[in-house]
């Protein structure tokens, strides 16, 4: 299964492939924190964390793998965060998204904004049948944002992932 990411475009955003000039802006916002609490990945120490993280989804594109898109501010230029389709089975014309964003940029629309255009783009371009989402049972902020999108609670799967080093129930959207 191969998969080429292409640009996106919305009223604020660019939705494009990451590059390693991004680097430094994706350290800014995956070194705090709060960023990191809801996804399986640590917080960035250094920068070499991000440019290590950046270097493997550079590889994923050039292996024709899913990645995420940068999610750029048009206003500023500067990446704020990924968006990206995390599982597709074409055999089953289903795929589930998944995000992170900057800080600076929470309770703004914006990934309501790019989850748009890319749910638009997997039905329309992908030919998908169903989109997913999960996020941990905990983060409220998430499961506000897929309600907002008109997602519905399919249940919540106990001990589904381990992230931590500890088993997290997983609310399915």
């Amino acid at each position: 299964m191969n998969f080429h990411l292409p640009t996106l475009e919305t009223e604020r955003l660019i939705l494009r492939k990451v590059t390693s000039s991004d680097a430094q802006d994706m350290f800014e916002y995956c070194s705090i924190p709060e960023v990191a609490t809801y996804v399986p990945w640590e917080t960035h120490q250094t920068i070499e964390d991000s440019e290590q993280f950046i270097q493997f989804i550079l590889n994923q594109y050039e292996a024709g793998k899913l990645a995420p898109w940068s999610i750029e501010h048009k206003e500023t230029g500067k990446m704020i965060g990924t968006f990206d389709f995390v599982t597709w089975y074409p055999q089953h014309a289903r795929a589930e998204i998944g995000f992170v964003l900057s800080k600076k940029y929470w309770g703004t629309g914006i990934i309501l904004e790019a989850a748009r255009k890319v749910i638009q783009y997997g039905f329309t371009e992908m030919n998908l049948n169903i989109i997913k989402a999960s996020c941990m049972k905990g983060n409220a902020q998430s499961r506000k944002v897929l309600e907002k999108l008109g997602m519905k609670l399919d249940g919540v799967l106990r001990d589904e992932y381990m992230i931590k080093s500890t088993f997290r129930d997983m609310a399915i959207y």
